[in-house]
């Protein structure tokens, strides 16, 4: 099916989830990794607009923004498929998957740049958006459901990067006793193989996000 690459950056969740869909796939790709700091012309080229990571190049052609790389690998690889095949559940899985990114993880970022006053609601605001998916893994193994699909990739960040989150931020977003499906969950993805085998150190997350967390209050102490 020709020539795959993955322009990357660890411990960059939105790169994981598309080694494990490839991986899930067994297409073989190679990984091109990316400085953010220094920005290669490489990335420059393919992602002109964002210039973020990941951009996907099947047979020279790129494509940006991790979510549309998911859909783009489960219409070209069908060995496992990612999405459900009604279109309904598939709607479905694209709406939670934009609720994942834009309010669960946004709303973890936020909790953990916040101080003072402002932490304990953002803390609140981000374990209520949790809840949701609370309720949508109740009685499923996964999302996607006897095996993983298309959402679990997406929400497959919290297993690892929430707790690192929850030790840099000095919080706990991810309570098992508040959230014991998600937990369930949570214990049954990272111990597929593809998922335990292929996920940033631990000691690499926390130091980008101690540095990230700081960036941040600078910004905020500057206003």
């Amino acid at each position: 099916m020709g020539e795959v690459k993955v322009v990357g950056s660890s411990p960059s969740l939105f790169c994981y989830r598309i080694e494990w869909a490839l991986k899930l796939q067994g297409i073989e790709y190679e990984y091109l990794k990316e400085d953010l700091r220094n920005k290669s012309p490489l990335l420059l080229k393919y992602n002109p607009v964002h210039k973020k990571v990941p951009v996907f190049l099947h047979n020279g052609r790129p494509i940006a923004e991790s979510l549309v790389i998911l859909e783009y690998i489960d219409e070209t690889w069908k060995n496992n498929p990612l999405l459900p095949e009604d279109p309904h559940e598939r709607a479905l899985a694209r709406f939670w998957a934009k609720f994942g990114d834009e309010k669960c993880l946004m709303g973890a970022w936020a909790a953990l740049c916040a101080e003072g006053p402002e932490k304990e609601k953002a803390v609140e605001t981000a374990m209520e958006t949790l809840n949701y998916l609370e309720k949508q893994i109740e009685g499923k193994k996964f999302f996607g459901g006897k095996t993983i699909g298309f959402l679990d990739l997406v929400i497959g960040w919290i297993p690892h990067w929430l707790d690192v989150l929850d030790e840099v931020g000095g919080m706990k977003l991810f309570d098992a006793e508040r959230f014991p499906c998600l937990h369930e969950w949570a214990q049954n993805f990272i111990q597929i193989p593809i998922i335990k085998d292929c996920h940033p150190p631990r000691d690499e997350m926390v130091a980008y996000f101690q540095s990230s967390r700081q960036y941040m209050l600078s910004l905020a102490a500057k206003k």
